[in-house]
């Protein structure tokens, strides 16, 4: 186990020999669960061929997948803190890694004690932090079992269902350019990273962003 007094960091083998405390193991098994079987399979309805995420097999693989959750409530303040904690530890688990194994470091803070009914306020809690994770070359997106976010290759399915709340973190890629274009900021951040050696099929999406 990783992390402080505000953030506990499990890997995949604790979750799975009960090394964590028993009111975290069901959901933290629920997302491993989810991770291993929806994440790195495909889906009739995804629009595209591959997995769901074409990252978490070689991150689980790597043992680069870690799960954390917030030792504090779920109050805004708590979970506000929680969140820049994650951003901290994200980078100090990043920094021995070599450059493939940073593009595979996945850290996903699961929030059983939010409401899974009602997406609000996991959504809110992502669109706070995304300005400053972006603007440190970090994805952060947000999962939740009722969440309405449509795929990029087919508006009707919903990629970012997951069976407990939870935000994922990690590194910001030349291909999640679709995720950043709605944002002048964040396009802004992704320019400054990865131009000029943007792939054309990203060129692309950027020039049709510029004329629609």
């Amino acid at each position: 186990m990783r992390g402080d007094e505000t953030l506990r960091i499990y890997s995949p083998s604790e979750v799975e020999q009960d090394m964590v405390p028993p009111e975290h193991a069901g959901p933290l098994r629920e997302v491993l669960e989810w991770s291993r079987e929806f994440l790195v399979s495909g889906h009739p309805a995804l629009g595209r061929s591959g997995p769901v995420c074409p990252y978490t097999q070689p991150s689980l693989r790597r043992d680069l997948f870690l799960l954390a959750v917030p030792a504090a409530g779920t109050d805004r303040a708590g979970l506000a803190d929680a969140v820049a904690h994650l951003r901290v530890w994200y980078e100090k688990l990043a920094v021995d890694l070599d450059t493939e194994e940073r593009e595979l470091l996945t850290l996903l803070m699961v929030l059983p004690r939010l409401d899974r009914t009602d997406s609000a306020p996991l959504d809110a809690l992502q669109r706070a932090a995304k300005d400053e994770f972006v603007a440190e070359g970090l994805m952060i997106g947000q999962f939740h079992p009722v969440c309405a976010e449509p795929g990029l290759w087919n508006e009707d399915f919903r990629p970012l269902r997951s069976p407990v709340p939870l935000l994922a973190v990690r590194r910001l890629l030349v291909f999640d350019l679709p995720f950043l274009v709605n944002t002048d900021l964040h396009l802004s951040h992704y320019l400054r990273q990865f131009a000029p050696g943007i792939p054309a099929r990203m060129r692309d999406e950027l020039v049709n962003r510029v004329v629609s």
